[in-house]
C-alpha cells in the first residue's frame, strides 16, 4: 500500500475515508476523521520536515495556498515526491481530488460521485444576496477574489461584495466592511472561530449567518453534505441583528 503524508486537512479526510490505513502522517489540524491514527507532523504552515522524511512516505500531498513553498522545497530536496494541489473553484476541487486519489492508487470513491451529484442539483436562491465574509479579526480579513469558499457561496446565490478586490484575502477596516452594501455577513468557525458572541456584534445593522467552516472551506467528503448544511445556515438569521 502507498504510504502518504498529508499536509492538508481536506486531503487528509479524503484519503483516510477512501483508503483507511494509507496515511502515515498528517498535520495537527487534520481533525477528520476523528479516529485518524496517523503520526502528527506539525502544522500546515510549519510541518516538521525531518519527521515527514523519517516516515518514508511514497507521496506527500500539499496545497499551494495552505502550505509554504520553502517547506515543500525542503521535502523535495530530501528526495520525496510532493503533489501540490490548487483549488480556487468547485470544479477545480473535484478535479484535484481525483488527481490526488489517482496518485495514491485509490479507485474513485462513491462519496466523490455523491458530492458532484449534490452540487449539480443546486439551484441558487431566487433572491440573490450580497455578503461580506470575514475569515479573521484583529485585523479584519475577508474573502476577496478567486476563493473556493466564494465560489461555493455564489453557487448558493450569495455574492461576495469584496470579490473584485485585487487581493484574495484582503485586510479591510471594519467601518468599510459595514458600509460595503452587504445584506448578509457570513461568519465561518474557521480559520477564525467566529461564534454567536464573537463576530455578529461587529455588524450591528447586517444579519449574520454562522456557518460550519469545514462545509465552506474543505474539499473532500464534506462536499456531499455541504449544499444542504450551508443553505440551512445561510437562511437562518442572527436574532440580535
Amino acid at each position: 500500500m502507498t504510504r502518504v503524508v498529508s499536509l492538508v486537512p481536506s486531503l487528509t479526510e479524503a484519503i483516510a475515508v477512501s483508503a483507511p490505513g494509507m496515511l502515515a502522517g498528517a498535520t495537527r489540524w487534520c481533525t477528520h476523521p476523528a479516529d485518524l491514527g496517523a503520526a502528527r507532523i506539525g502544522g500546515t504552515k510549519n510541518p516538521d520536515v525531518e519527521a515527514v522524511v523519517a516516515l518514508r512516505p511514497d507521496l506527500v500531498v500539499a496545497n499551494e495556498e495552505e502550505n509554504r513553498e520553502p517547506d515543500l522545497a525542503a521535502l523535495r530536496t530530501a528526495g520525496l515526491e510532493v503533489l501540490v494541489t490548487e483549488v480556487r473553484t468547485l470544479p477545480q476541487a473535484f478535479g484535484e481530488l481525483q488527481r490526488v486519489l489517482s496518485a495514491c492508487g485509490v479507485p474513485r470513491p462513491r462519496w466523490l460521485d455523491d458530492a458532484e451529484a449534490a452540487w449539480d442539483a443546486v439551484e441558487p436562491d431566487a433572491e440573490p444576496r450580497r455578503a461580506v465574509v470575514p475569515v479573521w479579526r484583529r485585523p479584519w480579513m475577508v474573502l476577496g477574489r478567486d476563493t473556493f469558499a466564494g465560489d461555493l457561496l455564489a453557487r448558493l446565490g450569495v455574492g461576495n461584495v469584496c470579490a473584485a478586490h485585487p487581493d484574495r484575502y484582503p485586510r479591510i477596516p471594519l467601518d468599510e466592511l459595514n458600509a460595503a452594501g452587504a445584506d448578509l455577513v457570513v461568519l465561518p468557525d474557521e480559520p477564525y472561530r467566529f461564534g454567536a458572541d464573537d463576530g455578529p456584534e461587529a455588524f450591528p445593522a447586517i444579519p449574520a449567518a454562522l456557518v460550519d467552516g469545514r462545509m465552506l472551506t474543505w474539499y473532500g467528503p464534506s462536499l456531499a453534505a455541504a449544499p444542504t448544511v450551508l443553505r440551512a445556515a445561510l437562511r437562518r438569521r442572527d436574532p440580535a441583528a
